[in-house]
């Protein structure tokens, strides 16, 4: 008789967005004459920019054509965008082999696959509160996790402590949930303790563009990180990639445990498993690391950084704390009056139209706390701070 997976009986039962999603309907199912305000789920509003849709048309049209048309391509990506990740790292200071970045289809992806190389039996190290994949796809393979916790205390960003040991180690910076960034200390701490216990980092920069204060964005900005650490990046929010569907994985050549080179896995992994990103969508990655690209990104990111401060600033008038917003489209705040995470979520809905995301959704350590997204419009997001404003000014 068939055996399933009873690791996935350890799940819960239903996805975080999945239950908000379910929350909101019924809410605009009986309430249709309200306009809900969604600042919840990490989607991006803007379009993608003009130099990738001009890339992807271009594309597009050589599909249709005899001479041009691309049948399956490389696994690991197209060398012409390999090379534009490269130099884009390059510009800051950091040098990588074109065959040390994989192309994939997002970060998420990417995050869960790589656990196809590791043992069950390895301890993993995740700090609470987290993004749930990467709670989610190692409860999938049954390893024993260790939370590491994330509070006021150590301003969302947990450090090694005495005695701490674990196999796997996930770092988010900056954060989602919590848009906490960790400095170059901070992370040193965590790559020297990697090497000293064996460890592999994997180090999700999914939001490394929002970065605008010297704050590392790369874990290869880190001494000794190319021996301990495996980067994974995505277009998503970088440049509006969310239904696109394109990022890039660094695993480095020098990355080896039991003389066994990672990147020679994850190649083998890849050939085997994934047939690559389509020749359309890398075509229009690429034109998002041209440099007029890379200007029209950077205008779409200040335009959600904008909104991030317009949501900041409404917490400091209403003296509500709150951690990140600056160096992430994220904005992490406490729920006021002492209300728990799914309570203020209800009470946003039904006084505000206005949603969010539960911090209790994202772990332990999330109760009490709440999630603004800063990837709305700015006429909306003004909107939704105006409502918020006179429902805690009364």
């Amino acid at each position: 008789m068939l055996k399933i997976n009873e690791n996935y009986l350890k799940l819960k039962e239903s996805y975080l967005f999945s239950e908000i999603a379910k929350r909101v309907q019924k809410y605009g199912a009986e309430h249709p004459d309200q306009k809900i305000i969604r600042m919840g789920i990490g989607d991006v509003t803007l379009p993608l920019c003009g130099a990738a849709v001009s890339e992807m048309e271009k594309a597009a049209a050589e599909m249709g054509k005899a001479e041009t048309f691309h049948g399956y391509g490389p696994e690991q990506g197209y060398e012409f965008l390999q090379k534009a990740v490269a130099s884009y790292y390059a510009e800051r200071g950091i040098s990588l082999e074109e065959r040390e970045i994989f192309i994939s289809d997002g970060a998420k992806s990417d995050l869960g696959n790589i656990l196809d190389l590791f043992s069950k039996d390895n301890r993993v190290l995740i700090p609470d509160p987290v993004y749930p994949v990467y709670v989610d796809t190692n409860l999938m393979d049954g390893r024993e996790i260790v939370y590491l916790p994330a509070n006021r205390e150590n301003h969302f960003l947990p450090l090694p402590q005495p005695g701490l040991e674990g196999d796997i180690l996930y770092l988010c910076s900056p954060n989602n949930p919590t848009g906490a960034v960790y400095s170059k200390e901070q992370l040193q701490k965590w790559v020297d303790f990697a090497r000293e216990h064996g460890s592999v980092i994997l180090f999700d920069a999914a939001y490394e563009a929002f970065v605008s204060d010297g704050s590392p964005r790369s874990i290869y900005e880190i001494e000794g990180a190319k021996e301990c650490a495996v980067e994974f990046c995505s277009l998503s929010k970088t440049a509006g990639f969310t239904g696109t569907r394109c990022g890039y994985t660094v695993v480095p050549l020098a990355l080896n445990f039991g003389g066994v080179p990672l990147n020679r896995l994850w190649l083998r992994r890849q050939t085997t498993k994934f047939n690559g990103v389509s020749y359309v969508v890398q075509r229009a990655a690429m034109g998002v690391f041209t440099e007029e690209g890379q200007r029209q990104a950077r205008r779409n990111i200040e335009v959600y950084k904008e909104n991030a401060r317009l949501v900041t600033g409404t917490l400091d008038r209403l003296g509500i704390w709150y951690t990140g917003g600056k160096n992430s489209p994220y904005i992490w705040m406490e729920c006021p009056g002492g209300m728990g995470s799914w309570e203020f979520f209800d009470y946003l809905l039904e006084n505000a139209q206005i949603v969010g995301t539960p911090g209790q959704g994202f772990g332990e350590n999330g109760k009490g706390y709440f999630r603004f997204s800063a990837f709305s419009s700015p006429a909306d997001t003004a909107e939704a701070m105006e409502r918020f404003r006179r429902l805690f000014s009364r």
